[in-house]
């Protein structure tokens, strides 16, 4: 289809950037302008690129845990001369990005915005490494003089009760839970369940070795990845260090959309253009506890199958795919609602080689996968690439279809959330006292490599759920070596428990 018989509203995405900063020492904002200038490049001539820079209407950064800045927006206008007239923010959310492309690509498509920068950095390696000497970065301050952002997504609800009290707090104690009942749910043994993600990261390195803008460009053998070392220690059972997001980097990636219409203002080439098609969104329930089961997710199926319907496409048809890969139990949900095989050896669910391999910059990663995707789909034109992008404990959801292809009924974006509400549900309770039975579980290793507590998702006779945890050594032994589903336990109104009822 010429591009003078599109509607001159229709998005589209023209630029991506990335930035790898190994030397460390820039700020976040800094890696952002730098990424928003690649971007600019790539979306072509000095014309096409540079003059969107100078055009942009809104500058929207994904949030950050480097740094805090009271706008950050308004410093990468400053930084790359744009006197943009919306500055906005997110909170704390790995589905902010691709949402940020969805917001961008409806605003252009209603008129709201003709140009949109989306970008976000993190210097979490530096952070870290100066928190340790002492220091503070000596980064850019804005005191309340500064107009502050508008703030676009709030943060994801993580804290509740039921699973804090036991220190269930942070995702690399939760997703365990996930992979656990993942492994029930398929019958396999622990040994072949940690053979299987074993495989499925192995396979994520691959994509990683040949990525230009991955931090670790390496291919690693699925038994070193999941055999603990001094370099690969335990971190959550089943999980060592080497399938876990990898946040100690130092990265900064941009998306530059844009209408029609600018784009051939500006002489943007035609060949650049990539097509945002639809977009969807919705959440599982913020407190994990009242999930119905901890190996589903009706987020990802309903909003899978609205995007899908929205673009008139079939799973099978989906050429390129980055599913969103904090831990493995992340990327076999997914894959298992949207109707992929996670073990399916000639199909990579990854375009970047995901969060272990190619950087998790916290809720930043999306940014880089989406700008891969469209850097994959101007190379192979015609085909079509799904991204997904998860926030919280496999929690909210936001996804983006793309293709060189303009859509055939332009760009549409839809919110599921009121078919993910009438799923069923499950009590759960913030103290219980009583006798149980082992659902799901995972240890928590210490950093010399000993077991040091065990937490798990318990049920009572009747169905409802509550979380329990033990440091009795007997007990967190047995939990690394034996398979302890549906084993009877007796819970403590603490919150910790014993075998036995």
């Amino acid at each position: 289809m010429a591009a003078t018989r599109l509607d001159p509203r229709t998005p589209i995405l023209v630029g991506g950037g990335q930035v790898n900063e190994r030397h460390g020492g820039r700020e976040p904002v800094d890696l952002i302008a730098e990424a928003a200038r690649l971007a600019a490049g790539e979306a072509g001539s000095a014309a096409g690129g540079a003059g969107l820079l100078g055009q942009l209407d809104s500058i929207r950064v994904v949030g950050m845990l480097s740094w805090r800045y009271r706008n950050a927006a308004a410093l990468v206008a400053e930084r790359l001369g744009a006197p943009v007239r919306h500055t906005g923010y997110t909170g704390t959310s790995g589905s902010t990005p691709q949402a940020l492309v969805n917001m961008a690509a409806e605003d252009i498509a209603a008129g709201r915005c003709d140009v949109v920068l989306v970008g976000g950095a993190e210097a979490w390696r530096t952070r870290m490494r100066l928190r340790a000497e002492g220091q503070r970065p000596d980064w850019t301050r804005q005191d309340e003089s500064v107009t502050p952002h508008e703030l676009l997504i709030g943060d994801v609800p993580m804290a509740f009760d039921s699973h804090q009290r036991i220190g269930l707090d942070r995702p690399a104690y939760v997703y365990p839970l996930f992979e656990q009942a993942l492994r029930i749910a398929a019958g396999r043994s622990g040994g072949d369940q940690r053979a299987m993600i074993g495989d499925l990261w192995a396979r994520f390195s691959d994509v990683a070795a040949t990525n230009p803008h991955a931090w670790t460009q390496r291919s690693y053998p699925a038994e070193e990845i999941i055999t603990p070392s001094p370099a690969n220690r335990w971190i959550s059972w089943p999980y060592t260090k080497l399938l876990n997001s990898n946040n100690n980097v130092e990265q900064g990636a941009a998306l530059l959309l844009c209408s029609v219409e600018a784009a051939e203002r500006m002489g943007v080439p035609r060949d650049n253009w990539v097509f945002p098609h639809a977009g969807t969104q919705a959440h599982d329930s913020y407190d994990i506890g009242v999930r119905e089961n901890l190996d589903r997710s009706p987020a990802i199926r309903e909003a899978g199958a609205e995007l899908l319907r929205l673009g008139e496409t079939g799973i099978g048809d989906i050429k390129h795919v980055d599913l969103y890969s904090c831990f493995p139990s992340a990327v076999q949900v997914a894959a298992a609602e949207l109707g992929l095989d996670a073990q399916d050896r000639a199909r990579p669910l990854t375009v970047t080689g995901g969060l272990t391999f190619a950087g998790g910059p916290w809720s930043n990663y999306p940014t880089h996968a989406i700008a891969t995707m469209a850097t994959r789909l101007r190379h192979d034109p015609g085909s079509t690439g799904l991204v997904t992008a998860n926030g919280g404990y496999l929690t909210k959801h936001a996804m983006g279809l793309y293709s060189t292809r303009p859509p055939a009924r332009g760009y549409r974006h839809v919110d599921v959330q009121d078919r993910v509400d009438a799923y069923p549900t499950r009590p759960c309770l913030v103290e219980y006292e009583g006798p149980a039975s082992i659902e799901t579980w995972t240890v928590v290793f210490d950093r010399d490599g000993t077991p040091g507590r065990a937490m798990a998702s318990v049920l009572t006779a009747d169905g409802v759920r509550a979380f329990a945890a033990t440091s009795e050594v007997g007990a967190v032994t047995a939990m690394t070596e034996e398979d302890v589903h549906n084993a009877k336990v007796s819970v403590a109104r603490d919150g910790s428990f014993a075998f036995g009822e």
